[in-house]
């Protein structure tokens, strides 16, 4: 059993777009009327923009908020909210204007109100970080922590790509560190591993395109998770060496937290592996420091301490004073370790896991420059899907420390595969489906409404053009099998009847064959397509469906025998299903108490596809005479409005 103490940090959060204008009403809510705005020099127009909304609340600016939080400049501001008489302060900004914003509160008693335009977190935190004599401490204090924070997606939109990578990068440094802390407990664990997933996504999404309000959201809330994680646990060896790095180097804050994280996480690795485990899985990798390099790598972020502008002559001193504290963390802190962690930081060499070594520069040289290759690309999404695909498999390649008679065997296997392939076989389709890799694209490009009917994958067997029969048809053409009636109905999620809706239907025979794979059969069977009649129904016989195991003579039969699994599927009809107006839908529909629902070979059954094929007896629907039982499948497909691409 573990054994945990959770602590809640109060605040309060108003999140959307446009929420900015809401400002003066905060402000009134805390019953203040003389606030000071905060922010850097370069978001002057920001101040000017928060004093226009506040209006008469408004007693002044400052707009000198510095990295790291000088306590010099603290000076400086707390001498003029004191002049003005301010009641509360108005933070709009980064990590830097929101750590100004805490060091004046923590003076003076003043409540805040921090607006981040980045993904610092810090925000809704009760953590202050202040420099002072090139030294940076840090203090925690529940009077440290903002009253109100609102986030407003919008103002996100203008932040540069390249300070979007690093700030997200920053965010996830606080989410990976939560996740192993002495504090950790299992709501954090979620909303941590909720936040690498959310800022993972969204950073290549948002360097795709800036103006995605949607990926801008997913980054912001990522922020936000990640920034309350690290206000209810404490950090460890990252946070410790970028402080470090920052207050006595002089080194960009953000910046540097996106170096550091992929190497303190491959540190710490072989103490936490079960983190490093869920964290891969989130991120759809083996191996989550090589991961999170990559990340970076393949959005252009920096990667290498020298390339910041840390000398190697202070790498020595950079590691004594990082370990000159103690502070919690999973694996012990060394001298040897610290240094050798922060010259693969400085060097940017790609992390991966302790039981290889690491990877040459040679190769690394070789990845950039496979990458580069494509930045000519004329269309930014071949542009950016090329160079992620490299980097993760010259990834996978050096994760898994690949020999040359595997890379023979996979070339060998992938070949196979294709020429196994045809007009009525597609093993690369089959491939794909018992990879998860169909179901998983499935999933991102049919995401449809809760009130249409789920998708699933198309499967190696559909033929283009099959039979068209007039409804009531038997599709069996024959063979043998528990006779099935088929009534389904075709709609609009509102119910709507869609008539002349074109309805293609195809399964196996009652010993797992499909058609195309019983040369001796005389035409199609058991595939036919349909159109709906006025009320939106399709009617026909066919068989009741069975398991089947899937092909396993070729490349993918003999991966799933080498990998100790089996072959089979569980029954099911499939349907796909065009209407003017509608999304097309591609899906099956599974039998009710069918084997192998809970470990189907494609990973294709969803719970709301199971219906019920119930056992029937006496007269048939259309008066078809049979002398024993039969079954009926009675089912309404909901079809999605066609969305514009």
């Amino acid at each position: 059993m573990r054994e945990f103490t959770y602590v809640s940090q109060a605040a309060r959060v108003l999140f959307g777009a446009g929420t900015l204008a809401r400002l003066r009403e905060e402000l009134e809510r805390l019953s203040c009327s003389r606030a000071v705005v905060l922010t850097t020099a370069g978001q002057a127009d920001l101040a000017a923009r928060a004093r226009e909304l506040l209006g008469p609340l408004a007693a002044g600016a400052f707009t000198g908020a510095a990295m790291h939080t000088p306590t010099a400049v603290t000076e400086q501001a707390l001498a003029l909210v004191r002049e003005l008489g301010a009641d509360c302060v108005v933070a709009i900004g980064g990590g830097s204007t929101t750590g100004l914003s805490k060091a004046l509160a923590v003076r003076t008693g003043l409540p805040q109100i921090v607006v981040p335009t980045t993904y610092a977190g810090s925000e809704v935190t009760p953590v202050l970080g202040e420099t002072d004599n090139g030294v940076k401490t840090t203090r925690s204090s529940p009077a440290i922590l903002p009253e109100t924070v609102v986030y407003d997606v919008d103002l996100t939109l203008g932040l540069p790509v390249p300070l979007s990578v690093t700030s997200g990068v920053n965010a996830m440094a606080h989410a990976v560190e939560a996740l192993y802390a002495p504090q950790a407990d299992p709501v954090t664990d979620e909303l941590a591993l909720r936040s690498i997933a959310l800022m993972s996504a969204a950073l290549p999404r948002i360097a795709e395109d800036p103006a995605d309000l949607e990926s801008r959201a997913d980054a912001l809330q990522a922020a936000w998770l990640a920034g309350t994680c690290l206000g209810t646990v404490g950090m460890g060896l990252h946070h410790k060496l970028c402080h470090t790095l920052g207050g006595s180097f002089g080194l960009p804050h953000a910046e540097t937290h996106t170096v550091v994280l992929p190497h303190a996480m491959a540190y710490n690795a072989r103490a936490v592996p079960d983190v490093m485990r869920r964290i891969a899985e989130v991120l759809g990798a083996a191996d989550a420091p090589a991961a999170v390099y990559d990340l970076v790598s393949a959005l252009h972020g920096p990667v290498s301490l020298g390339g910041l502008g840390l000398r190697e002559e202070d790498l020595a001193k950079a590691a004594e004073l990082a370990g000159g504290a103690s502070y919690p963390n999973p694996r012990e802190v060394t001298a040897d370790g610290v240094a050798a962690l922060l010259r693969d930081a400085w060097e940017g060499r790609r992390p991966a896991s302790e039981s290889r070594a690491l990877p040459t520069t040679a190769l690394r040289t070789l990845t950039d420059q496979v990458v580069a290759s494509f930045d000519g690309a004329p269309d930014p999404r071949v542009r950016r899907l090329l160079a992620d695909l490299v980097r993760r498999l010259h990834g996978f390649v050096a994760d898994n420390d690949l020999t040359e008679d595997e890379w023979r065997y996979a070339i060998g296997f992938l070949t196979r595969t294709g020429q196994l392939s045809s007009d009525t076989r597609q093993e690369f389709i089959l491939l794909s489906d018992t990879l998860g890799v169909s179901s998983a694209v499935d999933l991102l490009t049919n995401s449809r409404t809760a009130e249409s009917t789920p998708s699933a994958v198309l499967g190696p067997f559909y033929v283009e053009g099959p039979p068209p029969l007039p409804g009531g048809a038997d599709i069996s053409q024959g063979l043998a099998g528990t006779p099935l009636w088929t009534s389904v109905r075709i709609t609009g999620t509102d119910g709507t009847a869609l008539p002349d809706a074109v309805v293609d239907v195809w399964q196996s025979n009652d010993d797992g064959f499909y058609d195309v794979q019983l040369p001796d059969l005389d035409g199609p069977a058991l595939r036919a397509r349909f159109r709906s009649d006025a009320e939106g129904r399709v009617e026909f016989w066919s068989i009741l469906p069975s398991a089947y195991p899937i092909p396993g003579d070729g490349p993918v039969g003999q991966m799933l025998d080498a990998a100790g699994r089996h072959h089979y599927r569980a029954p099911h009809l499939h349907f796909m299903i065009s209407a003017p107006g509608r999304q097309r839908l591609i899906t099956q529909l599974f039998v009710a108490g069918g084997a192998y629902q809970d470990s189907d070979t494609v990973f294709g059954v969803k719970d709301a596809l199971i219906v019920d094929f119930p056992e029937r007896g006496g007269p048939t629907p259309d008066g078809r005479a049979l002398d024993g039982p039969w079954h009926s499948l009675d089912y309404t497909f909901r079809l999605a409005p066609e969305t514009p691409r």
